[in-house]
């Protein structure tokens, strides 16, 4: 099976937002699957949580901006950037979307994204109001053009207690979509396919139905080990166990009955 996360080198900066302990189950599960991970936080993150923990749990050193002032500060930035083969930002305040919008590099975060040519994925958190303000959303569509890979942030409850958008993404889905992003490249690269997936109903009258028992588990295999290839996959799904997780990055169609499956399959196809 292709695992695309195997042996990469992925850059995870953690910055300054309460979220930031939520970034110690991104570095595990990433190094657990294959990685290496390389992590480096913000001054305002030391605060929040300490390299030795990431270090503990990705068996690699962490680094600070220490690094950048100390003795070789000349390079570290450089080899890092250097070998990544891409930069996850998570999670990533309003304040490191500024400085990576307008090229500032006055922290290890900031210059190690400067100095990498690979893809940048960022996972916003920040309380209410923050990311909905006109200079980080101007922030976000000028990082957007240049081919940043945004997820999140959500709508839900914040540190502050408050309700609104910009909690930081379950760390699985941010997971799942650095593996995606680095599939992209992978031996179906280009390719479209056309996955079914679950059982169907069909009505007998508006109360009972003829059905069966499939759970759609195949299926998702199926989707997640094509996408892993680096194909592009539209996912048509009828009744599903819903322990399973939509596989990120497929499209995802539901439908009910058999006809509307072949309909969805063959507008798909």
């Amino acid at each position: 099976m292709i695992n695309p996360l195997h042996q990469k080198h992925i850059i995870l900066g953690v910055t300054g937002s309460i979220a930031a302990y939520k970034a110690v189950e991104i570095a595990s599960k990433l190094t657990q699957s294959g990685a290496l991970v390389d992590v480096i936080l913000t001054a305002s993150a030391e605060k929040l949580i300490t390299p030795l923990t990431f270090q503990s749990v990705t068996g690699r050193r962490a680094f600070t901006d220490s690094d950048l002032w100390g003795r070789e500060g000349h390079v570290t930035h450089i080899a890092l950037g250097h070998y990544a083969d891409l930069v996850a930002i998570a999670p990533v305040t309003a304040n490191t979307m500024a400085k990576l919008a307008h090229g500032l590099g006055d922290n290890l975060v900031a210059v190690a994204a400067l100095a990498a040519h690979c893809p940048l994925l960022l996972a916003p958190a920040m309380d209410a109001g923050m990311f909905i303000h006109p200079a980080t959303q101007s922030n976000v569509e000028t990082l957007r053009e240049r081919g940043a890979i945004f997820v999140g942030p959500e709508s839900g409850h914040l540190a502050s207690g408050l309700e609104g958008f910009g909690r930081f993404s379950d760390p699985a889905k941010i997971i799942n979509a650095i593996r995606y992003t680095l599939s992209r490249e992978g031996v179906l690269k280009g390719k479209q396919i056309v996955i079914t997936a679950g059982g169907t109903q069909e009505f007998i009258d508006p109360v009972r139905v003829i059905s069966n028992r499939s759970s759609g588990k195949q299926g998702f295999a199926i989707t997640q080990a094509a996408l892993d290839a680096g194909a592009e996959v539209t996912l048509i799904c009828g009744q599903y166990n819903e322990t399973l997780n939509i596989p990120y990055g497929c499209q995802f169609t539901r439908v009910g009955s058999a006809r509307e499956m072949l309909t969805a399959t063959m507008q798909a196809s």
